[in-house]
């Protein structure tokens, strides 16, 4: 938990962004009764009735001090997905970065392994020696700022049924596209002084040097 505080707490260094990864799913849902259309005064309208189209992953990165993210939609959740995730962060989104601080929980795909799944080992160690990695607790992912962006995405996007990949990869975007517009960044507040105070339970208890 410190270590991640600690993380939060750096000054923004454009050669050394800081990067929070989480993934999400949102299951896919049709409306075989189709939908009103909308009408002056009068929003659109679907019947009660549902049917289910299957799950889709959602990848989510954003960088806190910037308001700068990214959301991509795939049919899967692998390692070998979460590698290609992690290509485009390097070539495509950070390609003049010195490293990237990563920022992921204990999930058993977030580790450079996943890039020997998807790359030949030469271009899986470029891809690994980008990356500065920082891993949450254990029933600590709280403290992984992507989650506060999925939070963000499901109320402002996912809260209605979307009933195919393509459908919701298109909304998705367009949701990223103005999140992006606004560039709001995240101010993370609680700091490991804070930790030390209000979570003290946490902590094992100090014993002090013992007496010979």
């Amino acid at each position: 938990m410190e270590d991640i505080l600690d993380v939060y707490q750096r000054p923004y260094d454009p050669e050394r962004p800081l990067i929070c990864f989480d993934e999400g799913g949102k299951e896919l849902h049709g409306t075989p009764r189709g939908t009103l259309p909308v009408r002056p005064g009068q929003p659109a309208r679907q019947d009660y009735e549902w049917e289910r189209h299957g799950m889709a992953n959602l990848f989510v990165w954003i960088e806190p001090l910037t308001g700068r993210r990214r959301a991509d939609v795939t049919a899967r959740h692998t390692a070998v997905d979460f590698a290609h995730q992690l290509l485009k962060l390097v070539d495509e989104s950070y390609p003049e970065a010195d490293r990237i601080v990563l920022v992921t929980d204990n999930l058993n795909i977030h580790t450079p392994a996943s890039l020997y799944e998807a790359f030949e080992p030469a271009e899986a160690h470029r891809i690994a020696r980008k990356l500065e990695w920082h891993y949450t607790p254990k029933h600590g992912s709280w403290l992984n700022i992507a989650e506060i962006e999925l939070s963000v995405l499901a109320r402002q996007c996912l809260d209605r049924r979307i009933s195919d990949l393509a459908s919701l990869e298109q909304e998705v975007k367009a949701w990223e596209r103005r999140r992006n517009a606004l560039g709001a960044p995240v101010r993370w507040q609680f700091t490991t002084a804070d930790a030390r105070i209000r979570l003290a339970h946490l902590y094992p208890t100090y014993q002090g040097e013992k007496s010979s």
